[in-house]
């Protein structure tokens, strides 16, 4: 019985936390990206992880391959731009971060296979996404 509580312990431990925000309808958005490639996503949610907050996004560059993207926003670069501007930033304003992100990432990898890796967003990222919105 010990080596089953610790097969199940194991499993409990290395499964991803939970999806919050997860959209209530789920909708397939498309991407015409300056690589060539349409891109076709699903917002899937997010996690809060230690240091960062974690958006998900399910891709598809060919119609046929689908996989899960990561945007990765560390807390650090959010709180930096929140200093530097006196105020929080709000939860669609965090999505936002990821969504423009995602798109940058769709605009500089060549190849829908480079899309396999996670997207991790810089201070300088945030505040040049945040000021191409218009945020200040």
């Amino acid at each position: 019985m010990k080596w089953l509580r610790g097969l199940v312990q194991r499993e409990k431990s290395s499964a991803p936390a939970p999806l919050r925000g997860v959209p209530a309808i789920r909708r397939q958005k498309n991407y015409l990206a300056m690589s060539g490639y349409a891109y076709e996503y699903f917002y899937e949610g997010l996690r809060d992880l230690p240091g960062r907050r974690e958006h998900v996004f399910t891709v598809s560059g060919d119609r046929k391959t689908w996989f899960e993207v990561q945007v990765r926003v560390p807390g650090a670069s959010v709180s930096a731009w929140e200093a530097g501007h006196g105020r929080g930033l709000a939860d669609n304003e965090r999505y936002a971060i990821a969504k423009m992100a995602l798109f940058e990432a769709f605009d500089t990898r060549e190849t829908p296979v480079e899309m396999n890796a996670p997207v991790e967003v810089s201070a300088e990222q945030v505040e040049e996404l945040l000021g191409r919105l218009g945020f200040e």
